[in-house]
């Protein structure tokens, strides 16, 4: 194999493989949380947001197959869904399981759709030890990107810890939450979150493609004047000149560190606008619907695209990213919607997970640059890569502006990310 068949495999895989983990289904978060029963010593109070959506892809709520879930269809499927979830849920102290027992049922309404609360005691045969392990298996065998948000109150004190089928294990201490590890569970839980946004994914990509590049102005022909004669039937000929528009092209970069450089600030643009709005946005600061958040993530994808092919701002594409990271920082906020922590842990929690986004971003820029700073000179990267390709996100993320801001189904883009 060429070294050049080689560039464009690993490119491929590279531009191919972060977007296929959002395929097949919804990525999706649940909130457990748990009480400490001041009065009884034996018995958590516990309470269970998962999605709807979430439960129909599990165990099938939709009885009337006509899209939507109706409260009577939840209550019709009560024991079921209470079964299910309970089902994969323990909690263990001293090594002791405590048994899981239902008390309510009803539905809630969170940033991105509708949720079944599903309301239960933990009932162990011994006081509830200082020391708790969660085990967590909602989803685990439907989809690999599942998040469980843990919190437990025992009194003043909170622990929490995120949990995913890779990840379904969490030892937490009531007395001294470790606050380290808290941490470290949404570093992961940003990485991931990041990773499986394929339209966070499409816009960075989409301003990065240009960045190993140069739009270089073309010389004009002739005196830059061009002359055309138009006809008329009733005055005869005359004569009409016209301005020549000027012509660009694409050319390679010729150094790697000034395109190095263009990437770097475009990454810091966006990091940057995006950190603030998720912090205000986690804080309760600022709040917008998620309709109007999602709708202006899936306009920012089809801009940034539509900028390769008919370019507007060439030299200063960072713009674009600060510009449109102030939203994209109120998606990655949806991730964190549910928490409702103290000072300490919500730092930890929001620290944490701002660290996982930039990991994970970082992580698709560094397997980026390379291969397309050593493709850059190639047909396949200027023009499969860099005019197919947006033009492929431009058709992309149309469908998701359309779906999101009208609310419509358009058929074969309910497959793809959240609509």
């Amino acid at each position: 194999m060429s070294l050049h068949r080689l560039l464009y495999a690993l490119f491929a895989i590279v531009i191919g493989f972060s977007p296929l983990s959002a395929f097949a289904h919804k990525e999706s978060d649940a909130y457990l949380t748990l009480r400490t029963d001041t009065a009884n010593d034996h018995v958590m109070h516990g309470q269970w947001d998962i999605a709807l959506r979430d439960l129909d892809y599990a165990i099938g709520l939709d009885s009337r197959h006509d899209g939507t879930i109706t409260w009577g269809e939840v209550k019709a499927q009560r024991k079921v869904i209470e079964e299910y979830a309970l089902s994969r849920l323990e909690v263990k102290g001293d090594g002791l399981t405590c048994a899981m027992q239902p008390t309510g049922q009803k539905i809630d309404e969170h940033t991105d759709g509708a949720y079944a609360v599903i309301l239960f005691d933990a009932v162990c045969d011994k006081n509830i030890p200082s020391k708790l392990t969660v085990v967590y298996r909602l989803m685990y065998d439907l989809d690999p990107y599942h998040r469980g948000i843990v919190t437990i109150h025992a009194g003043d004190k909170i622990a929490g810890a995120v949990l995913a089928p890779s990840d379904p294990v969490a030892s937490l201490n009531l007395r001294e939450p470790d606050r380290w590890g808290e941490f470290k569970s949404f570093v992961t839980d940003g990485i991931w979150h990041i990773w499986t946004g394929i339209d966070h994914i499409l816009f960075l990509l989409s301003l990065l493609l240009p960045a190993v590049l140069i739009r270089r102005r073309l010389q004009p022909r002739g005196d830059g004047w061009r002359a055309s004669t138009a006809l008329a039937e009733t005055s005869g000929a005359f004569m009409v000149l016209t301005t020549q528009p000027p012509q660009y092209r694409w050319e390679a970069s010729p150094r790697f560190w000034p395109a190095c450089l263009d990437v770097i600030k475009v990454v810091t643009a966006f990091s940057l606008s995006h950190s603030v709005t998720l912090s205000l946005a986690v804080l309760g600061i600022v709040h917008l619907p998620d309709r109007l958040v999602e709708s202006g993530i899936a306009l920012s994808v089809m801009v940034a695209a539509l900028n390769n092919i008919y370019p507007v701002v060439h030299k200063r594409v960072w713009l674009i990213a600060f510009a449109f990271g102030f939203i994209h920082g109120l998606g990655f906020a949806s991730a964190l919607a549910g928490l409702q922590l103290p000072a300490g842990a919500m730092a930890a929690s929001l620290g944490g997970f701002s660290v996982g986004v930039e990991i994970g971003q970082e992580a698709i820029v560094l397997a980026f640059l390379p291969l397309a700073y050593a493709l850059r000179k190639t047909w396949f990267y200027q023009v499969v890569l860099l005019r197919w390709g947006s033009l492929l996100i431009i058709a992309l993320a149309t469908g998701w502006l359309v779906q999101r801001a009208f609310n419509i189904l358009i058929p074969g883009f309910s497959t793809i990310i959240p609509s």
